[in-house]
């Protein structure tokens, strides 16, 4: 079902309450009776734990996977599965200039595309009481993922042109990749580019702002949004994010919301931050109900500020917890 994505972030940023979209799957997978393995390779798998949340919590949107891997293992590079854990690029698939030069854009037919494309098609059909967000990954952070993430950091300075070139190709498969999502139905994506974090505000311009950028500018209209994520990012390189001109940022948990958010335009969404394993996973509900009121607190300021989870949420992350994340948020719009 189609729905006019500007009109819902203006409504977002103009209602009193308080939104929350947490970028959440792996408890609907659970709650399903599926190993994480079920879920990444069979879209049905995923839709259905997608639906599921969407039923069980007062989410303003439902997100599929954060799956780091699908569009390395379409390219080429290995992959490790589990059925706890989330998957794994399994060392890297280039290694040199030569091997950039050799490199094949995929189709979307490779590895476990299509499925991906299922698990959205399905869920944009089962969910229709609110946006459903696909997921991607950023050119930057495909790139480490397929060159090594530590030879990219050199690549960069030693051989810059050869680094446009891999990120051209990665960023020519991300686009189709996005395009192909946006004729499922869903109404946005969540673009994880953590990669770029590890680099300077002036370098993630160059080396990946300006290719996001080109894919916002491609796929974002009316009907569909792009949400860039970036929890390698601790404040110092949020301008290069915003030069994307994607309608949200999504920010992981080593920045202080209150400070980031300021150099997001107004009609923008600002989303994080609590963090996914100390706090989601690993903590106790009282150590949520007070991290989450202390975030609403310090953001009360900022209409464009959305509840979320710093990452992904983990596989085994306590529904206590997460009753709670909700719960709180609830107390805390009825006041």
């Amino acid at each position: 079902m189609k729905m006019n994505m500007r009109q819902w972030v203006a409504d977002v940023i103009r209602q009193q309450e308080v939104a929350a979209v947490p970028v959440m799957t792996h408890p609907g997978i659970e709650l399903n009776g599926h190993s994480v393995r079920e879920a990444v390779c069979d879209g049905r798998v995923h839709a259905d734990a997608v639906a599921l949340l969407a039923q069980k919590y007062p989410s303003a949107a439902a997100c599929t996977i954060m799956d780091l891997t699908t569009e390395a293992e379409a390219f080429g590079a290995e992959i490790a599965f589990s059925d706890i854990a989330v998957p794994a690029v399994v060392g890297h698939l280039l290694n040199g200039v030569d091997d950039i030069h050799r490199l094949q854009v995929p189709s979307l037919r490779a590895g476990r595309i299509p499925q991906y494309l299922k698990a959205n098609l399905l869920a944009a059909k089962m969910v229709t009481d609110r946006p459903v967000f696909s997921g991607c990954i950023g050119p930057f952070s495909l790139a480490g993922r397929l060159y090594d993430m530590s030879e990219i950091m050199v690549l960069i300075y030693e051989h810059p042109a050869a680094a446009h070139e891999l990120l051209t190709k990665c960023t020519d498969f991300i686009e189709k990749y996005c395009l192909a999502l946006k004729e499922t139905g869903t109404h946005g994506v969540v673009m994880a580019e953590p990669a770029a974090g590890l680099m300077s505000n002036d370098d993630c311009k160059t080396f990946s702002s300006q290719y996001v950028k080109r894919i916002v500018d491609r796929v974002q209209d009316e009907h569909f949004m792009v949400i860039l994520h970036n929890c390698g990012n601790t404040g110092h390189c949020t301008e290069a994010m915003v030069a994307t001109g994607a309608a949200a940022y999504h920010f992981g948990n080593k920045c202080r919301m209150e400070e980031v958010i300021r150099d997001v335009p107004p009609t923008a969404l600002a989303m994080g931050n609590i963090d996914p394993v100390s706090v989601f996973k690993d903590g106790t509900p009282e150590q949520m109900r007070q991290v989450t009121t202390d975030l609403l607190e310090q953001m009360k300021a900022y209409p464009n500020f959305v509840l979320s989870s710093g990452c992904d949420t983990p596989p085994h992350t306590p529904f206590a917890n997460i009753d709670t994340f909700f719960d709180t948020l609830k107390h805390w719009n009825s006041k």
